[in-house]
């Protein structure tokens, strides 16, 4: 373990907080419960914001923006909405040295802008589906708060869709809680649960709301993304209407989604060890790293030389960096490249250079496991290869501990136990009162009621009532 990082073992909070610090991926604002992302922490933001625009893009959807500020009686037009969000807002009551006609709300979401917007855009069917999406930041005043995974103020995207019927929109929710899965799983390597929230817990305005939701290397759930269904709410409080195909007016059906930041503090938890980051190589801002080594200055240049090459054979392949700091020593790189996270190092010096060969520094297996030696030759062909199977390796070990930490119970005794291990999976038939009961007595909430099920029935691990569903239920960020 570095020796400057607390273990997780010893206190997992506290870890995060150092690494996310001594990676150098943030930093706290002057402002409270406000951060300042530092460029490597931006880049891997970067990294997730791009791969989820691709997805975007490929699925009909295209980026706009919509203003910072929203008048506040927007918000008060839609009722749950407003209730929902009031604790949270930010509200603007004076602007250029005068009390403003009307508060503006520092946006906690656009849902309300972007209806009002919709109204004056839709007058036909032929303008749906309207699919838009937007890359933003967003203000949700919070009492506690944690880097990357609760701020004040932090970045996302969220898309807002209409629709002419309720199938179309229905189904593009869950076609949003399906592409959130792949990249959660495919990208960021995390083996999340997806599924429905149930109405204590679902977005403020929805009729439904699904979420993808992850298991942290301390037990507890993060909810990575959510997909809303808001059915004809937003449109009737804001009048969206369209001219159908029998020329009779119809109110749209719209749709709401969006990951944040809190995707980079799901990276991290997920993934990283008492050296420092694990990142998954398709996300990693750097992919390679090359320290070169030397002892004798006159070694310097032969073997700063041939790793210049090896970098510039790898630029176009993968994200390759070298590290040519001669104020450190190579122990010391190691160190540092293992806490931020790189997945592989190339090690070369005078003598691999003397047999053409090269050695590979797996960043998920730390020590002599890790290490293998290569010929110099094969490295285009051996790095993507290797970088594919780190991702394969780290997505397995989240996989197996999270399924390692999710027991399936069938008494409220065991329930109360295993929720001190992780994830528990019961059959459920509550009510929110019974989930208010249950958060109250184990400080647990319920998750998620998972898209796939067993089928079946059982009975209620809370009621003792006649169940068809089982849900998710963990102690959660």
């Amino acid at each position: 373990m570095a020796d400057f990082l607390t273990s997780q073992t010893e206190d997992f909070s506290r870890w995060y907080t150092e690494i996310v610090q001594k990676a150098d991926l943030a930093d706290y604002s002057p402002v409270r419960g406000c951060m300042v992302i530092k460029p490597y922490g931006y880049t891997l933001w970067e990294r997730i914001r791009d791969e989820l625009d691709q997805r975007f893009k490929e699925t009909g959807h295209v980026n706009a923006y919509f203003p910072l500020f929203i008048p506040m009686s927007f918000l008060e037009k839609e009722s749950d909405h407003i209730e929902g969000f009031s604790p949270e807002l930010a509200v603007v009551t004076h602007g250029g040295g005068s009390e403003l006609e009307e508060p503006l709300v520092v946006r906690p979401t656009s849902e309300t802008i972007i209806g009002h917007m919709y109204a004056k855009w839709i007058q036909s069917y032929r303008d749906l589906p309207l699919l838009i999406n937007q890359w933003a930041n967003v203000v949700r005043w919070e009492m506690r708060t944690r880097l990357f995974l609760r701020t004040t103020e932090f970045l996302w995207q969220e898309g807002h869709t209409a629709h002419a019927t309720k199938k179309e929109a229905e189904e593009e929710t869950l076609r949003i809680l399906d592409l959130y899965t792949d990249f959660a799983m495919n990208e960021a390597a995390i083996p999340v649960l997806a599924g429905r929230k149930s109405d204590s817990e679902k977005f403020a305005g929805a009729v439904d709301s699904y979420t993808i939701e992850a298991m942290m290397k301390d037990g507890r759930a993060l909810q990575a993304g959510t997909s809303h269904f808001l059915g004809r709410n937003f449109a009737e409080a804001f009048d969206i209407q369209f001219l159908d195909e029998n020329n009779a007016r119809q109110y749209v059906w719209t749709t709401s989604w969006g990951i944040s930041t809190r995707m980079v503090g799901a990276v991290v938890m997920t993934h990283g060890d008492d050296q420092g980051l694990v990142l998954p190589p398709r996300l990693a801002p750097i992919q390679v790293v090359i320290v070169p080594i030397w002892r004798k200055d006159e070694e310097r240049s032969a073997v700063l030389e041939v790793a210049q090459q090896i970098q510039q054979r790898l630029n176009g392949l993968v994200r390759v960096e070298l590290d040519s700091r001669e104020e450190v020593s190579p122990g010391w790189k190691f160190n540092d490249w293992e806490m931020r996270g790189v997945p592989v190092r190339i090690e070369i010096g005078p003598r691999d250079i003397a047999k053409q060969n090269v050695m590979l520094a797996r960043r998920d297996m730390p020590g002599r496991e890790g290490k293998t030696l290569i010929p110099m030759a094969e490295l285009e062909t051996q790095i993507p290869t290797l970088l594919e199977t780190v991702q394969a390796a780290i997505y397995k070990k989240a996989l197996d501990f999270r399924d390692s930490h999710l027991q399936e119970v069938d008494t409220y005794a065991e329930f109360r136990e295993a929720l001190e291990i992780g994830f528990v999976r019961a059959w459920w038939a509550g009510s929110t009162e019974d989930e208010a009961a249950i958060k109250d007595e184990t400080k647990a909430t319920l998750r998620c009621i998972p898209v796939d099920q067993p089928g079946g029935t059982g009975t209620c691990v809370y009621t003792g009532k006649p169940a068809t569903e089982m849900a998710i239920f963990g102690k959660a960020y």
